[in-house]
């Protein structure tokens, strides 16, 4: 059974994930001159946001692969496309692939798709698969996770 915190029951997996992806969250916001990626005016981000960066040239080379796009961000040399929180747990992302967790972002970066419906995210799975068929990169399922 879950309790409050404090009140000496255990926690659920589910509040312990939503600790941890409010920590990262925190501690990331404004982060080495940095911020979190704004989201558009009535979009939220239940899950929490990191974000995948990837060279300009190959941004429309994973657009076109993917089956849904959520909101991507650019610069002119990098585009970022917004995941859920933790979208690296047992996943390795290839080179010249970048993972930033809570979402960092340049002061140039600018939107440049955003999806329709309120939830921001580009589902990690096929955006994963889609940048390992543009860089040529064996998918690598089997890191362990770590509690």
């Amino acid at each position: 059974m879950n309790g409050a915190p404090g009140s000496g029951q255990s926690l659920g997996l589910d509040t312990l994930v939503r600790l941890k992806r409010d920590r990262r969250s925190s501690s990331a916001d404004g982060a080495g001159g940095h911020g979190s990626f704004p989201l558009p005016e009535g979009m939220t981000a239940p899950l929490g946001r990191d974000a995948v960066a990837v060279p300009a040239r190959l941004g429309p080379l994973v657009v076109s692969r993917l089956p849904r796009v959520g909101c991507v961000f650019a610069d002119g040399t990098r585009w970022w496309w917004i995941v859920p929180s933790d979208s690296d747990d047992a996943l390795t992302w290839p080179a010249p692939a970048h993972y930033g967790p809570g979402a960092p972002l340049p002061g140039t970066a600018r939107l440049i798709h955003r999806p329709d419906g309120t939830l921001p995210y580009t589902p990690p799975i096929p955006l994963y698969v889609a940048l390992c068929r543009v860089t040529g990169a064996t998918p690598q399922w089997s890191r362990p996770l770590s509690a």
